[in-house]
């Protein structure tokens, strides 16, 4: 159960991808909870406790600081699991026989870091019989912004997250981590507005007068001179071709794409 600080209409978890699968996190989440490596839950099944959301995943999200990470990995490879470093930005892996997790520490582009302050607000969990802490719904919407591909797109939970956490947000420190993509953070704002038209008003009316207030003024502004496409921040393979043949740069990239 929740934390009582945290009580919510209907928390819930996932539907593990197998009986196998949750025996596994119930292992890695024990083990963590003695190893002194702070440890944050987030994806499904935080969205899952934050909404009352119960739907199949197939891994856990593990969050924590990026000098963490190389500790974690070790001490899961020294007790016998496989383990890699998919990208040495922001994510590892933690591989069962045929179930893992994830040990993610950044934004995919290592930018955007996992930070002491992720700790100070996250409410407790009992997760698989051990007691864990969720990334705050501030982060947890951070952390979905995004993830906007072809075939998986956030938005939707942001939107619930918003909805049943609204008052719990802080929207001043969520607008401090999206503030040089204030951009997206509009868009998610506009879809929730547009999806929920009678809870308009959970989203606080300064925020919403600041983001419109900065389009405004950004149309009143001359276009970027260097051609970049901020696609590649959403989905790498769907904006590969703006970058491989319409001569866009990389993001933090001020020349062409070499293969």
């Amino acid at each position: 159960m929740l934390d009582p600080q945290w009580t919510f209409e209907a928390a819930a978890e996932p539907k593990a991808p197998s009986v196998q699968a949750e025996a596994f996190y119930a292992t890695a989440l024990r083990d963590l909870s003695t190893s002194g490596l702070a440890v944050l839950v987030g994806g499904t099944y935080a969205v899952s406790a934050y909404t009352g959301i119960r739907r199949a995943t197939k891994d856990l999200d593990l969050f924590c600081r990026p000098g963490d990470h190389l500790r974690l990995l070790a001490r899961f490879q020294a007790l016998g699991y496989r383990v890699e470093i998919e990208d040495d930005r922001w994510l590892g892996k933690v591989h069962g026989a045929e179930e893992f997790f994830d040990v993610i520490f950044a934004s995919w582009d290592g930018s955007f870091p996992v930070s002491e302050e992720w700790f100070s607000q996250a409410p407790q969990i009992e997760l698989f019989g051990s007691k864990v802490r969720l990334v705050a719904p501030t982060e947890l919407i951070w952390s979905k912004a995004l993830i906007q591909r072809r075939n998986r797109h956030d938005g939707a939970d942001i939107s619930h997250v918003i909805l049943k956490q609204h008052d719990r947000i802080d929207w001043r420190r969520l607008l401090a981590h999206m503030d040089l993509h204030w951009e997206v953070l509009l868009t998610h704002l506009l879809g929730f507005r547009w999806a929920y038209p009678s809870q308009r008003n959970d989203v606080p009316r300064w925020l919403m007068d600041e983001l419109l207030d900065r389009a405004k003024l950004q149309l009143a502004l001359p276009s970027p001179q260097t051609r970049v496409c901020r696609g590649r921040m959403l989905s790498r393979p769907d904006y590969e071709l703006a970058v491989r043949e319409w001569g866009f740069a990389e993001p933090g990239c001020d020349t062409e794409w070499k293969a």
